[in-house]
């Protein structure tokens, strides 16, 4: 999973050169968590800084680690400062030894490519572009920006949310819930007194705009000639249906964004120590899955807040976003999902099918479909192109989803739409 911090939408008016190098990274991480390679020795320092010295080779040439002073670059020595921000937060609030909980080192690359207008995380490492001189500045310059995309990090590590419709959203969100906490706590802030801004100084004078997000006001951010109007939304009854940027993660994020700046705020206190502690306990208590929905989340953040229920109920409700049970398959409100799910759309005639499965019912086909889980890798499966009138498969298996081509089908996975789908005993 790559994890963007300017959404395609915003790239493809000012940087499509920066789009398409984002694209070609987006393509060649697949392989699972658990599989990547590690940049850093286990027993090296906390953090390590490198440089790409502009181009894209990763992670390039260190230039400065935890413990050392100084570079004297103001890239290397801001992403120095905010990643050690950062997992000071998430250590001494939450408890967390970095971003995988066992203490990874974790490595920043800078001046990566030439006028690069993003920063990521890669599913290995941080990295950062310095802008194009024009409309956006160092992405090392406002801190949030590191806690933003060290969150992502967290986020794979923990509840694990899907990077596409609301659980992506949510995924975008919660960057942004703790890239604010870290903010605040930098400057010493409470909820009431902070500006609620996500990448406040990251555009250059003259551009029109305050930040890139405004949590207390989605939709506000800038209103540019060049950048046209935040397009963000702050209320569920606004949801935008569309199939860019997965399913517009960083246009439906500024929902919960907004649900967490009105409890934040109503808990009173600071934002790291109030609404953040009821975030995180959401996060990383199991109640929350890869497919977790806005509902699901606020259920869960909901059940976290002890005391302070009826104030982070009240934020969702706000929002137009009720506490209720999340829809099947989300992998909320009790652990992951045990459901498996397949429909199939295209061909010539464009007829639809799906089919559902409870793994924990009584379904005479559950313990042939759970033995066929055991052999199905879908991230392994080549996604490629639809042809032409061929069906294409949605598979949803216990909150591990993908949508695989007709042609590339395996023999497991034809078995599985025999069982679900077609009902075959």
């Amino acid at each position: 999973m790559t994890c963007r911090f300017v959404p395609p939408y915003l790239l493809r008016l000012v940087a499509p050169e920066s789009l398409l190098v984002d694209e070609r990274l987006r393509a060649g991480r697949t392989v699972p968590a658990t599989q990547r390679r590690t940049v850093l020795p286990a027993d090296g320092p906390a953090w390590t800084v490198h440089t790409a010295d502009h181009g894209t080779t990763l992670p390039g040439r260190v230039v400065r680690s935890a413990g050392e002073p100084e570079a004297g670059d103001p890239a290397v020595d801001e992403a120095g400062a905010g990643v050690a921000g950062a997992l000071a937060l998430f250590a001494e609030v939450y408890g967390r030894s970095s971003y995988d909980g066992h203490g990874a080192p974790v490595s920043l690359t800078v001046h990566y490519g030439r006028d690069y207008d993003n920063a990521f995380w890669d599913g290995t490492q941080l990295v950062f572009g310095d802008g194009d001189g024009k409309v956006f500045g160092r992405f090392t310059r406002p801190v949030d920006v590191l806690g933003h995309e060290l969150t992502h990090a967290v986020t794979e590590h923990t509840a694990g949310l899907r990077y596409e419709g609301q659980s992506g959203a949510l995924n975008e969100s919660v960057s942004d819930v703790f890239a604010a906490c870290l903010k605040q706590r930098l400057l010493g802030q409470t909820a009431a007194d902070a500006d609620w801004l996500i990448g406040a100084g990251i555009f250059l004078p003259g551009v029109r705009a305050r930040a890139l997000r405004d949590m207390a006001a989605p939709g506000t951010a800038y209103d540019d000639p060049a950048l046209g109007r935040d397009p963000q939304v702050g209320h569920f009854r606004d949801y935008v249906e569309t199939t860019d940027d997965n399913g517009g993660v960083h246009l439906n994020s500024g929902i919960p964004n907004r649900a967490f700046q009105l409890a934040a705020t109503a808990i009173g206190g600071t934002s790291w120590d109030g609404a953040g502690r009821v975030w995180y306990a959401a996060l990383t208590g199991g109640a929350v899955g890869p497919g977790t929905d806005f509902a699901g989340f606020a259920a869960a953040t909901v059940a976290a807040a002890g005391a302070h229920a009826e104030a982070v109920r009240s934020a969702w409700e706000q929002v137009g976003v009720s506490g209720a049970a999340p829809s099947s398959g989300s992998g909320a409100g009790g652990g992951p999902s045990r459901k498996v799910s397949v429909r199939r759309t295209g061909g010539f005639a464009g007829l639809r099918a799906a089919g559902e499965l409870d793994l924990d019912g009584d379904d005479p086909r559950a313990p042939e479909v759970a033995a066929l889980l055991d052999r199905v890798d879908l991230a392994s499966v080549a996604s490629g192109q639809p042809q032409p009138d061929r069906y294409v498969y949605s598979f949803d298996l216990c909150g591990d989803c993908a949508t695989v081509p007709e042609q590339h089908l395996t023999p497991e996975l034809v078995r599985l739409v025999e069982l679900v789908l077609d009902g075959s005993p």
